[in-house]
């Protein structure tokens, strides 16, 4: 029941975003990471992220891109984090039917998540439906908000349809969760140089599969393997 509802829910946002038809710019990381090291700059990462901690809504797309596309640059980044909460999260993923008693003690472990994490996107999405449950539509729009802006960073960094114009993700997760907002099924995946390459059942869409750069978190697992 609540996986029925988690995915109802991601696919409403997905119609949200399909219909904004964001072009797409490739990340020149370059760019961005002289940018959010320059102390003089809008876009100088701590100010940035100070902002995103305290959930200002007026974080626009390019802030937004730069905090995202940036993280990779912070020695937080990890591409293969997983949430120190996920053991107890998961019995609330779990449940068939979640109990008021429960909204208090995922909103905590969520945003415990995030606050280690702030780009999950599992615990966004999650977060949103708790708080709309809870009747907190405030909380709800705020959760909402980061989620949409991060989802329409990865949309607007490629179109997927080969590796040079991949979508840019900072983990695996994000790839699937793009996938499930669209209500897609992979069959499989590979490696295809520098992008993650998720193929389709044939003639199921319109495409056969979609491409995922994921450079910077080669990158990043080079550096974790000295």
């Amino acid at each position: 029941m609540l996986k029925q509802i988690f995915i109802l829910l991601l696919f409403c946002f997905a119609i949200q975003l399909h219909s904004q038809e964001i072009g797409f710019t490739t990340p020149d990381y370059k760019a961005i990471e002289k940018e959010i090291n320059d102390k003089n700059s809008k876009f100088y990462y701590p100010k940035l992220m100070e902002r995103l901690t305290k959930n200002d809504t007026l974080l626009s797309h390019d802030e937004y891109r730069h905090l995202y596309l940036g993280y990779v640059f912070q020695p937080k980044y990890n591409a293969f984090w997983t949430s120190p909460d996920e053991e107890q999260l998961r019995k609330y993923y779990d449940k068939e039917e979640l109990e008021v008693s429960d909204y208090d003690e995922i909103i905590k472990l969520s945003n415990h998540t995030l606050s280690d994490f702030p780009f999950d996107l599992k615990q966004l999405n999650f977060l949103t439906y708790i708080y709309h449950l809870k009747g907190d539509e405030t909380s709800a729009k705020i959760a909402s908000f980061r989620f949409h802006s991060i989802m329409n960073v990865i949309l607007s960094s490629g179109d997927g349809k080969k590796c040079e114009t991949g979508f840019h993700v900072l983990m695996v997760d994000h790839e699937y969760i793009l996938l499930s907002l669209f209500e897609i099924e992979s069959k499989g995946q590979s490696l295809v140089e520098n992008c993650d390459y998720l193929s389709f059942e044939k003639g199921a869409y319109n495409v056969d599969g979609i491409y995922f750069n994921i450079e910077k978190m080669l990158e990043n697992e080079k550096k974790m393997l000295r």
